[in-house]
């Protein structure tokens, strides 16, 4: 680890760490973990002043949603983000973006960020589409660790739904096994993030941090989600309260249409909705009008109506003392 904290590209009040995780084919490894800590009343009589959030991005993705750290520092939690090895802050030259041969592996990126955090707080899980999946999968491994999970729209089927991902699924492992990281067709064209720009909630961060059409994809990483999802698709118990948040609409992503600005144009978004089921014993399901994949870069309105749905199952359910 590095000595310790210094600035983020986001500015004050936002700080970054380094998170050493040794060296894999492709050399040096490293996650990078982003905090902004509550101050003031807030930090001494916030509702959730005992509450560490740790973020997890998704698929070509990085941190940089402040005002998703400002939502939870007003309530008096911390707030931290990790910035998964191989993506956005922790890219590193020569590295494949995004890449990794079983989920399971960032329990190091994850461990490593709850040592610098510390213990003797609640732990919130948030996370966004793959980071989604990536921290249920985690959390039905570390039963008690995690206080509460917040999902947003998270990657727990595969756009073809069940049974398809099962038809798939040992093609996919087989050329994972003798080919991890050939070339797979570019199927991301863009229209997620021109919905972003059409609404004016697309990030300003460094490029290739962010692409407009995502990272290329390989079949080792391809394997890596299905495997994850199956194990969601067999039932698993996260052991702890989630609120699942998702648009109430899907768009196939097949040509551009404005409604790509008022539902989820990545995600098949009642497939998910079915799959959050099986996730746990306390799961409640929140859909958003209006909202895109990212909830949280939605039209003001459903953003507005995701922000509340969040607070009022974080402090008058899931998380109330």
């Amino acid at each position: 680890m590095s000595d310790g904290w210094g600035p983020d590209v986001l500015g004050a009040p936002f700080e970054q760490r380094t998170l050493d995780l040794g060296t894999d084919a492709e050399g040096p490894v490293v996650a990078t973990l982003v905090r902004s800590v509550a101050r003031g009343i807030a930090a001494l009589t916030g509702p959730l002043r005992d509450v560490d959030v740790l973020h997890v991005h998704g698929w070509s993705d990085a941190f940089f949603q402040t005002d998703l750290a400002r939502f939870w520092n007003t309530l008096g939690a911390r707030f931290f983000a990790l910035d998964l090895r191989k993506y956005g802050r922790s890219i590193r030259p020569g590295q494949t973006p995004g890449y990794i041969a079983s989920l399971d592996q960032y329990d190091d990126d994850i461990a490593a960020a709850r040592a610098v955090m510390g213990d003797g707080r609640r732990l919130v899980l948030l996370g966004h589409s793959t980071g989604g999946l990536t921290l249920t999968l985690w959390a039905s491994r570390h039963p008690g660790a995690a206080a509460a999970l917040v999902l947003n729209s998270p990657w727990l089927e595969l756009q073809v739904g069940g049974f398809g991902r099962q038809a798939l699924a040992p093609l996919i492992q087989a050329r994972a096994r003798f080919d991890p990281l050939g070339a797979h067709p570019d199927v991301d064209l863009g229209f997620y993030t021109r919905a972003q720009r059409e609404l004016g909630t697309l990030p300003d961060i460094p490029d290739g941090w962010r692409p407009e059409r995502g990272f290329a994809t390989h079949p080792g990483w391809l394997a890596a989600v299905v495997a994850g999802q199956a194990k969601i698709a067999g039932g698993v118990d996260a052991g702890a309260p989630v609120l699942t948040l998702l648009s109430t609409g899907w768009t196939p992503p097949l040509q551009w249409t404005p409604a790509m600005t008022q539902t989820d144009s990545v995600l098949v978004v009642d497939d998910i909705a079915r799959a959050a089921t099986r996730i746990g014993t306390d799961v409640t399901l929140s859909r958003i009008p209006g909202a895109i994949h990212d909830v949280f870069l939605s039209a003001p309105q459903p953003r507005s109506t995701a922000y509340a749905a969040m607070r009022r199952w974080a402090t008058r359910g899931a998380l109330a003392r």
